[in-house]
């Protein structure tokens, strides 16, 4: 069987280079946490919930309760083809409320300065009741990174009641249009655009949210950064997410949304209630050693070879199990 493994890998990669679309639904994350830095039972905690902390305070991230869902794509949409080989056509995730009647509806994102201590001179009062549910990328700092971060590993380094400590923490794009933290953005004094705002079918905007309510995020995958983002996600095989919001509590109380994990015994129980992805993806026709699948083969191709060089990968032109001498004479006789 090991023999045929370079013969399966030239004709899994000469397929993916001829241009495929990929379905794909996924009932359950294969993990979720409630990424809190309070919280006792990382990875295997029945619900989440999501919360901002109190305005002008000086502990603890301004999205302080946050939830990671991700989801192990290689399964359906094959994967290590290079990002910009993949279009990411929609995107969809879906969340499930755990509590009932407890926060308002709200579909728009608010501005930084609803948040601020109403003493503050840019404070501006919320022109519509609830606060939204956002969703964001993960980004990882302190040594953690996508290959690495799992649902139990540490919270943060240093003092958890301190911002900016995580490990995981939801990414964004900043005016500038470089991936950030966002989770600190009122300090900051900016509104993030997230991925998605969460939406309920037929719930009007400032109505209580009933159990069991099923908030859907439709990426939006025109926005070069969230395209970017999920062609990296599909590259590597592992699509992770962040949901937030900036629900205004006080200390040790609050009313704010809970969505069930996939851990919760109801969901376990029924099949059914955890976060959900629905995902339609293309691969782009291009020659095998169009590397980067930009329409022609040249030095940002051979670069991609040689940083991919005595290991498997898109690289590997002659199917031989390794990147080597045979697969640059391949490219290069394909160049131009």
């Amino acid at each position: 069987m090991q023999s045929l493994r370079p013969l399966f890998l030239a004709l899994a990669l000469a397929a993916a280079a001829h241009g495929e679309q990929y379905t794909a639904v996924f009932p359950a994350p294969s993990l979720d946490r409630w990424n809190y830095p309070f919280n006792p039972t990382p990875g295997t905690r029945i619900s989440a919930s999501t919360f901002g902390n109190e305005p002008g305070g000086a502990l603890f991230d301004n999205r302080d309760g946050q939830f990671i869902v991700g989801f192990d794509t290689a399964p359906a949409i094959p994967a290590g083809l290079g990002a910009s080989t993949y279009t990411v056509v929609s995107c969809v995730v879906e969340l499930t409320y755990a509590n009932d009647l407890i926060v308002e509806y709200d579909a728009t994102v608010d501005p930084y300065t609803a948040f601020l201590p109403p003493t503050d001179a840019e404070y501006a009062d919320d022109s519509d009741p609830g606060q939204p549910i956002e969703l964001y990328g993960v980004g990882y700092r302190n040594g953690f990174f996508l290959a690495n971060w799992v649902e139990i590993s540490p919270f943060g380094a240093g003092s958890a009641l301190n911002p900016s400590v995580r490990n995981a923490f939801a990414l964004g794009a900043s005016g500038s249009g470089a991936m950030v933290d966002v989770s600190n953005s009122v300090r900051e004094r900016w509104t993030p655009q997230p991925f998605a705002v969460g939406t309920i079918a037929g719930l009007k905007a400032g109505s209580l949210i009933p159990i069991d309510s099923r908030l859907r995020f439709e990426l939006d995958v025109a926005r070069p950064e969230v395209q970017a983002y999920l062609r990296t996600a599909i590259d590597a095989g592992t699509l992770r997410l962040t949901a937030t919001s900036l629900t205004k509590v006080v200390q040790q109380g609050g009313n704010f949304p809970t969505f069930y994990c996939r851990e919760n015994p109801l969901v376990v129980a029924l099949g059914t209630g955890a976060a959900t992805l629905s995902i339609v993806v293309t691969t782009q026709s291009c020659v095998p050693a169009d590397l980067n699948c930009d329409g022609s083969v040249n030095a940002q191709d051979l670069a991609a070879l040689l940083s991919q060089w005595g290991a498997p990968g898109n690289a590997d032109l002659n199917g031989d199990g390794a990147v080597g001498a045979p697969d640059i004479a391949i490219l290069l006789g394909a160049w131009g």
